[in-house]
């Protein structure tokens, strides 16, 4: 029942990290952090191991098809040639100063 534990609490923290990174952290998104909080607690309780095995896979799903959404969306924005993809380029750059330790300048807007 040990790994049992050490599972659900693994896919529970991956399954958090997925929603804070994809859905977001905003007070207008926060019912589905509240809501996936609320189903492990009412769930860890289960006597049907079964039952809490498939609970545990649906939530490993779930947040395989969030990163994969995620993913297939930045697929479809970068091959998008019709589309101003100044922003994400300015994010590229930004992400790639800040992995070196700088910050790129804000630029003027006139």
């Amino acid at each position: 029942m040990g790994s049992e534990a050490s599972r659900a609490a693994t896919t529970y923290r991956l399954l958090l990290k997925a929603i804070k990174k994809h859905i977001g952290k905003e007070d207008s998104k926060k019912h589905f952090k509240d809501y996936t909080a609320e189903e492990f607690r009412k769930n860890c309780s289960l006597l049907d191991p079964a039952l809490a095995q498939e609970k545990i896979k649906l939530a490993r799903d779930y947040t395989f098809l969030l990163s994969s959404v995620h993913h297939h969306k930045n697929l479809l924005f970068s091959y998008n040639i019709a589309v101003d993809r100044s922003d994400e380029v300015k994010r590229i750059l930004g992400k790639s100063a800040a992995s070196v330790g700088l910050r790129l300048p804000d630029v003027y807007q006139p």
